[in-house]
């Protein structure tokens, strides 16, 4: 299944979308794509369900966050080699993880604004992992029951506050509108190996980013058990997995960072794609 939420700021409603493309309604079935939704039983739940059924939603609704009421939005750094080297930093020998703040939590084509006085505005193309069942201190053999789908996003990062304003990479990737997630959840049992996805993100058409998840250094079951080794995973909680080579700190011979007006335009295969354009605050 793919879920969804559409529907103005604050007043998203939730949805899936069918095999031809089409929005249907769940408000029937469902509060929201969130908490129980997510469980083992509310995915079976929804899974049953007649898609031409359910109301089509008409017109070109806003997109929303394609997980509503998300508790914790962690995050992985370093997750890939070949973006570890452009970035200059060692391969982590364990997960490197950070927060994102929820408040930073936007839909998949909402604007994205650089913060007041920012000059180095990046962008991160990335595999989030939707927690369904959750759990704590789960062995890597648990960690894929722990899981509900995948989506898209977009880690976008303030570069100067990450790095040169401290140690905690947290105060670089909060700021509001730095989490845009969706369009929609697909659930796992559509994705045969969260491991080999091919990824993208292009600012105003320039390829920047065109790589795979199987690059990444530690993978989705060995990222959910360590994630809850360190906290108690709950119905909803995104996790963002990191994101291979091309962001705009590695650029060379200069880096290249987000200055306003810009488009950007990312996905994952399978997950569909993004499209953001970059505003200041």
């Amino acid at each position: 299944m793919k879920l969804l939420r559409y529907g103005p700021v604050g007043q998203e409603k939730p949805g899936l979308l069918d095999a031809e493309g089409k929005i249907r309604d769940l408000s029937a079935h469902v509060a929201d794509i969130a908490d129980d939704a997510l469980t083992p039983a509310g995915l079976a739940k929804l899974a049953a369900l007649d898609p031409a059924s359910l109301p089509e939603v008409t017109g070109n609704p806003r997109l929303g966050a394609c997980v509503g009421n998300v508790r914790k939005f962690i995050a992985i750094g370093l997750n890939y080699a070949d973006h570890a080297a452009e970035s200059g930093m060692a391969v982590p020998a364990e997960p490197v993880v950070f927060n994102k703040w929820t408040s930073c939590i936007v839909g998949p084509n909402d604007d994205v604004k650089i913060p007041q006085g920012s000059t180095k505005t990046d962008w991160e193309v990335e595999l989030g992992v939707v927690i369904g069942k959750g759990g704590s201190n789960l062995s890597e053999a648990e960690a894929m029951d722990a899981v509900a789908g995948y989506c898209v996003v977009n880690d976008v990062s303030e570069r100067e506050w990450q790095l040169e304003r401290g140690a905690t990479w947290d105060k670089g990737k909060g700021f509001d509108t730095f989490g845009p997630i969706g369009p929609w959840v697909v659930t796992k049992d559509e994705i045969t190996d969260p491991g080999n996805l091919k990824m993208w993100l292009e600012v105003d058409g320039k390829r920047y980013q065109d790589g795979s998840t199987k690059t990444m250094v530690f993978n989705v079951a060995t990222l959910v058990a360590y994630c809850s080794k360190l906290m108690t995973l709950m119905p909803g909680d995104v996790i963002t997995t990191g994101t291979p080579p091309g962001v705009g700190m590695g650029q060379k011979p200069a880096p290249v960072y987000l200055k306003g007006g810009e488009v950007m335009t990312l996905g994952i295969e399978g997950l569909g794609d993004q499209t953001q354009k970059v505003t200041r605050a």
